[in-house]
C-alpha cells in the first residue's frame, strides 16, 4: 500500500462517525427490498474505510438467517449516511442520535433499530489544550477557538451541552468559536496556536499523546458510558420487510454483544480478517486501533435518555419546538433480543450465560 493511500484509509478510519465526503455510489431509491437468487433480503448500505460496522461483523459470524449486505459506496459522514437512508439511496445507516433527532425533525421517515457507537473509559473523543495553556476550565473558553472536524455534528453538540453544564449563558456559550479543522491538521494547529483547544479521537488523539506536551480538558464520556449513535432505517421498509428488519436487528444486536464479551486480541484478530478477505485495499494494521465496542448496554439496547438529551438540547437552541418530539417518535427496542425478552442481558451472543470484561 502506498504511504498516499495508507493514509487516506487511517483519516477515512478514523473520521468514520463525523466527517462528511462523497458518496461514491447509491443503491435503489425504491422500498421494495431486493432479494437474492439463494432467497435473501439484501439490505445495501455506505461502508467506512478500514472500518468493521457491527451489521458486517454480524455477517462475518453468520448471525444473519434471512439477510445479506451489499455495500454499494463509501462514506465517512454520519449525516450523510442518514441522508442515504432516508431518500432510499441504502436501505440502513448510521449517525449521532443529535442528528437523526435534527433529520426526524425535518420529517424525514427514519427510525433507529439499534445503539450504533458510544464512550467509554477506552472509546471516546477527547478536547486537548497545551500542557501550558491557561485554559483549566469552561470559563477559560470564553472567546477561545476550539478546532472540530465538522460542525452540526458529534463534537459540536458535545462541547455546546458540556459548556452549558459547565453554568455558562447562551451569550458565552456562542463566544466559543468552532472552527473546521481536518484531524490530519489538528495538532499542528494545536502546537501552532492557531487554536487554543483541539478534538482528538482514535489515532490522532494517540499521537498526539505520544508525541506529548498535551492536557486532556475534557472527554465526551463527561455524561459517563454513553450510546451516541444509532443505526436506522426507513419506516416504509420496516413496514415491508418486518421478518427482513428483525433478523438485520438481531444479528447486528449480537455481533455488538460478540464484542463486548469476547477479548480484546479476538476481536481485532478477526476485525484483520475481515478487512483483508473482503478486498478493498484497506490496512488491516489498523484494526489495532479498536480498544472497546463503546456501547454500554448489551446488544446495543437503545435508552430513552441517549435521545432526550439531545432534544432538550435542540429545543435549548431553539433549533427544534418543544413537544414536537418524544425519544418514543426516534427509535424501537421491538427486534432487539436484549429487551424482547429473547435473551437476558447478562447473556451471550447465543444466549449463553457469560461474565462479561
Amino acid at each position: 500500500m502506498s504511504h498516499i493511500h495508507k493514509w487516506r484509509v487511517l483519516i477515512a478510519a478514523a473520521l468514520a462517525l463525523t466527517v462528511g465526503v462523497s458518496v461514491a455510489a447509491c443503491g435503489s431509491s425504491s422500498d421494495e427490498a431486493t432479494v437474492t437468487a439463494e432467497g435473501k433480503t439484501e439490505l445495501s448500505y455506505l461502508g467506512v474505510p478500514a472500518t468493521v460496522q457491527f451489521p458486517e461483523l454480524a455477517a462475518d459470524l453468520g448471525y444473519f438467517k434471512t439477510v445479506t449486505l451489499k455495500s454499494v459506496g463509501e462514506s465517512t459522514s454520519g449525516p450523510q449516511s442518514i441522508q442515504a437512508t432516508a431518500t432510499g439511496d441504502t436501505d440502513f445507516g448510521g449517525a449521532f442520535n443529535g442528528a437523526i433527532v435534527k433529520l426526524k425533525s425535518a420529517g424525514s421517515p427514519i427510525t433507529a433499530v439499534v445503539d450504533y457507537y458510544g464512550a467509554d473509559e477506552k472509546t471516546y473523543n477527547g478536547f486537548y489544550v497545551l500542557d501550558d495553556s491557561p485554559i483549566h476550565g469552561a470559563r477559560d473558553l470564553i472567546g477561545k477557538k476550539v478546532g472540530v472536524n465538522t460542525l452540526g455534528a458529534h463534537a459540536e453538540f458535545i462541547i455546546r451541552e458540556w459548556l452549558a453544564r459547565e453554568g455558562l449563558s447562551d451569550d458565552e456559550i456562542a463566544s466559543v468559536q468552532l472552527l473546521v479543522v481536518p484531524p490530519i491538521n489538528t495538532e499542528t494547529a494545536l502546537r501552532e496556536g492557531q487554536i487554543d483547544v483541539g478534538a482528538f479521537s482514535n489515532i490522532f488523539r494517540d499521537k498526539a499523546l505520544k508525541t506529548g506536551g498535551l492536557r486532556e480538558l475534557f472527554t465526551d464520556a463527561v455524561f459517563g458510558d454513553f450510546s451516541y449513535g444509532s443505526l436506522v432505517l426507513r419506516d416504509d421498509f420496516i413496514a415491508k420487510n418486518p421478518e427482513a428488519v428483525k433478523d438485520f436487528v438481531q444479528g447486528t444486536a449480537r455481533a455488538i454483544r460478540w464484542t463486548q464479551v469476547t477479548p480484546r486480541e479476538e476481536v481485532v484478530a478477526r476485525f484483520k480478517d475481515i478487512l483483508t478477505k473482503r478486498g478493498r485495499g484497506e490496512d488491516p494494521a489498523l484494526a489495532e486501533y479498536w480498544q472497546s465496542s463503546s456501547i454500554p448496554a448489551a446488544g446495543g439496547v437503545i435508552k430513552e435518555e441517549e435521545f432526550q438529551i439531545w432534544i432538550d438540547w435542540l429545543v435549548r437552541n431553539k433549533e427544534l419546538e418543544d413537544g414536537k418530539l418524544t425519544p418514543a417518535d426516534l427509535y424501537t427496542n421491538d427486534d432487539n433480543p436484549y429487551s424482547n425478552g429473547t435473551y437476558q442481558p447478562e447473556s451471550g451472543p447465543n444466549g449463553e450465560p457469560v461474565v462479561t470484561q
